[in-house]
């Protein structure tokens, strides 16, 4: 498909989904987006293959025609793009991929439910199948997820502890009374019974929210209001018009700050390994966008395939395992710590997918100080400050992760 296919396609400048479709009418990459219009023509860039990645240049190569969904906000795209996922497998969002990296999102099956974000790799072990009324995802944006469940919690309070609500523990019944009190969890301290049925309503409509029926969600609570209304019952059915307009009206501002900063401006990644003479080895990648850390882009690594102290080959892992990652957005440039080794490892995985980003490597002193930066001088010179400061998170995550990963096997 050619930029020039676009203009025999009304794409509209709003928020909503949107499919690459083949010749065959299957569907190759489903995304989201706060303007159809600029999402869809950002993929005609000419420096797409640094951007997006391999596997998405050849999406856009096979597509035949570009489809799509509005919706009234990016929450509701947001959702929606999970669905859709979920039903047709495309092949550019989830090749390559085992799931482990997605997040889910989990209601559990209790009296009281609540509701998790889960990754992928620790979905069976921790919410186990007979625990879970209701699993959402796979969710390829875990960041702007839980934004997105941080507005609906705004119109339909819900528990998230990490024990059932039931648990006595203090510390939980202190952060439970505390989160009541300000909102974000509901009341259960009325009419057990009638609040218990309250609270299992707004789960359902939770639910209608996460299978994208929108629409039939706010029939249900247009019925429900005049129902109460009609039975004088007038605090209820103003608590349910509340939600109504709330619903109407999603104030999603941040996600649509953070779709529309997804593809501009300049992004550094920096990557570190932490050991302990080769136990428990870890890698991990730190962003910084625009001269400010992103760190909810952080991402942390269990090595795999190194069982002893080889800091190349366990950075060759790392950025293999970033690379099939085309969800995520490609850095415009990239920090190594370490010397000529760990640079020349970067570019040669970079090199093996085909795509060309300009490599970094930060050497330090005895002390762990920055001596020398090895690389392209324009790069440095420009960007000397992102690349140090990149390189001093990468340091500070990786020991903190391996820290956390020692004290866990201990």
């Amino acid at each position: 498909m050619r930029r020039t296919d676009l203009d025999a396609i009304s794409l509209p400048d709003a928020p909503g989904v949107y499919f690459f479709v083949d010749a065959r009418n299957t569907v190759l990459y489903v995304g989201k987006a706060t303007s159809i219009k600029s999402r869809v023509r950002s993929y005609f860039s000419n420096d797409l293959i640094q951007t997006r990645g391999p596997r998405i240049v050849d999406m856009v190569t096979r597509a035949h025609t570009v489809t799509f969904e509005e919706t009234d906000s990016v929450l509701e795209a947001l959702l929606l793009e999970s669905v859709y996922i979920k039903k047709f497998q495309p092949y550019a969002n989830t090749d390559g991929k085992d799931g482990k990296s997605f997040a889910y999102v989990v209601i559990t099956k209790e009296p009281i439910p609540r509701i998790l974000v889960v990754r992928g790799r620790e979905l069976d072990t921790k919410i186990p199948k007979t625990m879970r009324s209701h699993c959402f995802g796979p969710f390829p944006h875990a960041g702007q997820l839980k934004e997105a469940l941080r507005l609906i919690r705004k119109i339909f309070p819900f528990f998230d502890t990490k024990k059932p609500v039931t648990d006595d523990h203090p510390h939980q019944r202190g952060k439970i009374l505390f989160n009541q009190q300000i909102g974000l969890y509901p009341a259960l301290d009325d009419s057990a019974d009638a609040a218990r049925s309250r609270y299992q309503n707004s789960i359902k409509h939770i639910v209608m929210l996460f299978k994208g029926h929108k629409k039939k969600l706010v029939r249900t609570l247009e019925r429900d209001m005049h129902n109460h209304a009609e039975r004088e019952e007038f605090e209820e059915a103003a608590r349910i018009k509340r939600q109504l307009f709330a619903l109407k009206h999603i104030q999603d501002v941040s996600l649509i700050r953070e779709d529309t900063c997804k593809n501009v401006g300049i992004r550094v990644e920096a990557y570190d390994i932490a050991h302990l003479s080769g136990a428990h080895m870890v890698g991990v990648m730190t962003v910084v966008e625009d001269g400010e850390v992103n760190t909810s882009e952080y991402r942390r690594f269990t090595i795999r395939s190194v069982q002893s102290s080889h800091d190349t080959a366990a950075l060759k892992e790392v950025l293999e395992r970033r690379l099939g990652h085309d969800e995520w957005r490609m850095p415009s440039l990239i920090v190594m710590d370490g010397c000529v080794a760990q640079k020349r490892i970067a570019e040669r995985t970079l090199a093996q997918y085909g795509i060309r980003i300009p490599v970094v490597s930060v050497v330090k002193d005895e002390r762990h100080r920055p001596k020398t930066l090895l690389g392209a001088r324009e790069h440095i010179s420009l960007r000397e400050q992102d690349i140090l400061l990149a390189n001093a998170e990468a340091h500070r995550f990786a020991l903190s992760f391996h820290r956390k990963k020692r004290s866990k096997l201990t």
